[in-house]
């Protein structure tokens, strides 16, 4: 994930704040947008779009707190850090309570706000990498048959082949035959990362046996 495909979102009231702090991030060679509102911001929010976001607490209609409570309800993660002149402690603790990364009083200082930005990029790049990662894992182990997922399932948990043809009522050699197919289709090379890719994906409530043979 790069710069060139991660916005700094700045939600703040005051223009010249707004301004200010794209002037400042567009020279460090970021990508801004910026909005006058909260509700602005969340009308024209798409979660799909990687990058973080610079959020004023006090603002008239919708504040910086209910904008980060609206967020969460919808299930946006998108990283917040808080922007304010009134940094008090309850404010910091509400803010961070609902998920804030990261909580600067106005005047924000140039080092302190460039360091959160680039963690909270740096974050949301992670986050999204492994959400790719996890999806596209899922999506191999649903084209498994039952049988190849009940075997799958008996091998990550080391169990032995005689006792897996024990358990699902088949010969060791079909055991053998259903590991090789499923192996193949979720495209692991040994059962350690087959092991990697269940603890990641697998509910725990997938780990039933039932089933057709």
């Amino acid at each position: 994930m790069t710069l060139d495909n991660q916005i700094v979102y700045i939600v703040d009231d005051d223009a010249w704040v707004r301004d200010s702090l794209a002037v400042m991030l567009g020279v460090e060679g970021f990508r801004t947008q910026a909005y006058a509102g909260a509700r602005e911001f969340l009308d024209d929010y798409q979660p799909t779009r990687a990058g973080c976001l610079l959020l004023d607490v006090k603002m008239p209609g919708m504040s910086g707190l209910e904008l980060q409570q609206a967020l969460r309800e919808r299930g946006a993660d998108v990283p917040i850090i808080v922007i304010t002149a009134h940094g008090d402690v309850p404010t910091a603790r509400a803010a961070l309570i609902s998920g804030a990364v990261e909580f600067l009083e106005k005047p924000v200082d140039p080092v302190q706000l460039l360091t959160a930005v680039r963690a909270a990029l740096k974050g949301d790049a992670a986050r999204r990498q492994a959400t790719r990662r996890m999806e596209e894992e899922k999506r191999k182990l649903d084209i498994l048959t039952v049988r190849e997922r009940q075997v799958m399932e008996l091998v990550a948990k080391g169990t032995h082949y005689r006792k897996i043809a024990e358990t699902l009522g088949i010969s060791p050699r079909t055991v053998e035959g259903h590991k090789a197919r499923m192996m193949e289709k979720l495209q692991v090379r040994n059962v350690t990362e087959l092991v990697h890719l269940v603890l990641g994906t697998l509910p725990p409530d997938e780990g039933s046996l039932n089933g057709s043979r």
